[in-house]
């Protein structure tokens, strides 16, 4: 059964201004010519379907406090934001200090069509040191100005064109001019070891992304307001909660990752023990929840308790954010993305929650080219400083 969007409370972003993160302009305000075309091309995917249009599911509103409190002012959202996060990190466990002025040690250098290529290692958590590589365009200059991607997968070589296909997002960013970093961790990152993880290793995976964030913010070439997040399948989980839970990512795409728990479908894993469902070394066998196979963990709370992750969705607004969606995501999570067009509505903002849709769970070039036209509109040009709907 459909539960249309209350008129009472969307009327409400008429009246409503918001100031939030990105400040200052460095350019004209009038969009170019290229910024008009990108948006003509992207514009589509910013609309549900007819058939999902305002149907907000079986979703709890993130427009209410768990107390039932209505969210009525801006004011009220900012402290049903910090509630949001609160909650999850506390259920999730509390992040370490994010490092923002990490050591970056360069191990190698070589030059690749129209970019450097950098290896570099770097702790994306403390005592865990990690190996990725950052793509500098030729033309990036040493002013602050040039947007930047972080790619996240299993490893960094994908992300760089070495490995697999269609998943090259690093390489292809940075041939349209975008700092890229690909950093990858083998299944999931355990902190501060795997026998006694302190945080499910999904946020701790999140909070990994969030000290990768400062190796791009740190280099002289790239505007630290201007850094988006993107990941595939493992990668796609892992961008969501890292642009969710830290909200310096400017944007975000999340490919075919499963965006809200599904145990219908066995790919939408957040059962697994390197997810959500860490409850000590010894893992539940592989699979579905069942009787023989129960869920554990945190995972086995949230379902419980009513929780889903449309609620982590709801901490992007305004920051925009596209969900890539394949075999996984399909169409129907409209349902739980119409509650982020909500907020953002009510907040007074538009075209802040987009979608795509391709068959199968790979991507391919057609779903790659929407998801780069989407960071080229976003980042490259300076729309998210100047107004709050294009």
């Amino acid at each position: 059964m459909k539960k249309l969007i209350s008129c009472g409370i969307l009327s409400l972003f008429l009246t409503v201004s918001l100031s939030f993160v990105w400040s200052g302009e460095k350019a004209d305000s009038a969009p170019s010519e290229t910024q008009k075309k990108l948006w003509k091309q992207i514009a589509p995917f910013f609309e549900p379907p007819d058939e999902f249009k305002q149907d907000l599911g079986n979703y709890k509103t993130p427009l209410k406090f768990y107390d039932g409190r209505p969210v009525k002012t801006v004011s009220d959202w900012q402290a049903r934001r910090q509630e949001i996060l609160k909650t999850w990190h506390a259920m999730m466990g509390e992040w370490p200090p994010v490092n923002e002025h990490p050591q970056v040690e360069y191990l190698k250098q070589e030059h690749r069509d129209n970019f450097t290529q950098y290896t570099v290692r770097f702790d994306i958590a403390p005592g865990h040191p990690n190996t990725g590589y950052l793509l500098i365009p030729d033309g990036a200059k040493p002013d602050h100005n040039t947007p930047a991607v972080l790619v996240v997968y299993y490893e960094p070589e994908t992300g760089v064109g070495l490995k697999g296909k269609d998943r090259d997002f690093a390489l292809a960013l940075a041939k349209r001019g975008l700092v890229t970093f690909s950093v990858g961790h083998d299944y999931s990152l355990y902190y501060p070891n795997r026998e006694k993880a302190e945080i499910q290793p999904l946020s701790a995976l999140a909070y990994g992304a969030a000290n990768a964030f400062h190796v791009l913010a740190n280099r002289k070439e790239v505007d630290p307001e201007r850094i988006g997040i993107v990941g595939h399948s493992y990668g796609g989980k892992w961008a969501m909660f890292a642009s969710c839970l830290y909200d310096k990512f400017a944007c975000a795409a999340w490919s075919d990752g499963g965006i809200v728990f599904d145990e219908s479908r066995p790919s939408v894993n957040y059962w697994e023990p390197w997810y959500l469902g860490y409850a000590g070394p010894d893992f539940r066998k592989r699979g579905l929840p069942t009787n023989e196979n129960p869920r554990t963990g945190l995972y086995k709370q949230l379902v419980k308790e009513g929780y889903d992750l449309h609620e982590l969705h709801a901490l992007m607004a305004p920051r925009p954010f596209l969900v890539s969606g394949g075999a996984e995501d399909r169409p129907k999570q409209w349902r739980a993305l119409n509650h982020s067009v909500a907020v953002n509505h009510f907040l007074g903002y538009e075209n802040r929650v987009a979608m795509t849709n391709r068959e199968k769970h790979s991507p391919n070039p057609e779903s790659n080219e929407q998801m780069y036209r989407f960071f080229e509109y976003w980042l490259k040009s300076n729309v998210l400083k100047q107004s709050s709907t294009p």
